[in-house]
């Protein structure tokens, strides 16, 4: 049984549409008639606004006598999902002298702020490896255009939180490609006195293009390439801004508490390995159950 609360089945999320979740009945519930069985077919379509839909829905199941029947017949499949995630954990392994990990960074400023935090990005691996690895401890703390793929949202985005929610911590996790679209906002930071901190997660790449060229295109790297890019760290004070850099695993925390202790607008270039990739990746044309799970010549 497949229940979609709100989902608009898109191919970010189906992968090759007629492969997509063939042995489940489906039920969907969207507030949209038109969005019901719009790509998929669904078994038992409910029209009708979320909230009240799931309220409903919590009723039937408290009047519901056979639970633990339920729960006896779905522990199977919990156990086979766990010997999954302890196949193919979501990790990292970053050595001390070795190239910095965008993953570890991340971890690390989650580390730092306890999860408590509101989270911008833009687009790409590192909003990703933002969603893997920043774990938001309360709701409406992680603000993305998620599949919309919206470079250069991330600025923005922060500096509105900020301004919406003064008093909090605010850090926009950016990609150096996407970043540059919007670079410009940093002076309405600095003007405003904003206190937002950006963390970028530079690879010197435009990440995901590059790794689905390397991946799927016989590594045929082509307008990906970002080496002649600006001097962030000097970009950012020209704006009125604090400029930092990490380049080393032992600089990653304390350029995080210098940036944490500064009391206006931050920007913290994080030189990272250049041709890390993010996994789990579905390529385009392909069915979920076919995702990659690390590089195919890894061991």
């Amino acid at each position: 049984m497949l229940v979609a609360v709100g989902a608009r089945f898109d191919d970010r999320v189906t992968g090759k549409l007629d492969a997509f979740s063939t042995r489940s009945r489906k039920i969907h519930i969207d507030i949209d008639p038109t969005s019901i069985r719009k790509t998929v077919h669904v078994d038992i379509p409910i029209v009708g606004d979320v909230k009240n839909c799931l309220q409903k829905l919590l009723k039937l199941l408290e009047s519901e006598r056979d639970l633990e029947r339920f729960y006896a017949r779905t522990e199977p499949w919990w156990r086979k999902i766990e010997e999954w995630q302890a196949e193919h954990p979501v990790a990292y392994a970053q050595g001390a002298d070795d190239p910095l990990l965008p993953q570890f960074v991340i971890d690390k400023i989650y580390q730092m702020t306890r999860g408590e935090a509101v989270i911008t990005t833009d687009v790409g691996q590192h909003q990703m490896w933002a969603a893997q690895y920043y774990h938001c401890r309360s709701p409406n703390n992680w603000i993305s255009s998620g599949g919309l793929g919206t470079m250069g949202f991330g600025l923005p985005s922060a500096i509105g939180a900020q301004v919406g929610r003064p008093g909090e911590p605010v850090i926009c996790i950016a990609g150096d490609g996407s970043l540059l679209m919007t670079i410009q906002e940093l002076v309405t930071a600095v003007e405003q006195q904003l206190p937002i901190k950006v963390a970028i997660i530079n690879n010197r790449y435009l990440g995901m293009v590059r790794q689905w060229q390397q991946l799927i295109y016989d590594n045929h790297i082509s307008g990906s390439d970002l080496h002649v890019a600006p001097d962030w760290v000097k970009l950012a004070e020209a704006m009125g801004a604090l400029g930092l850099r990490a380049s080393r695993v032992a600089e990653v925390e304390p350029v995080l508490e210098q940036a944490f202790a500064h009391a206006g607008p931050v920007l913290i270039d994080f030189n990272v390995r250049e041709q890390e990739n993010c996994y789990p990746m579905v390529p385009a044309g392909s069915p979920s159950a076919k995702m990659l799970l690390r590089d195919p010549d890894s061991a």
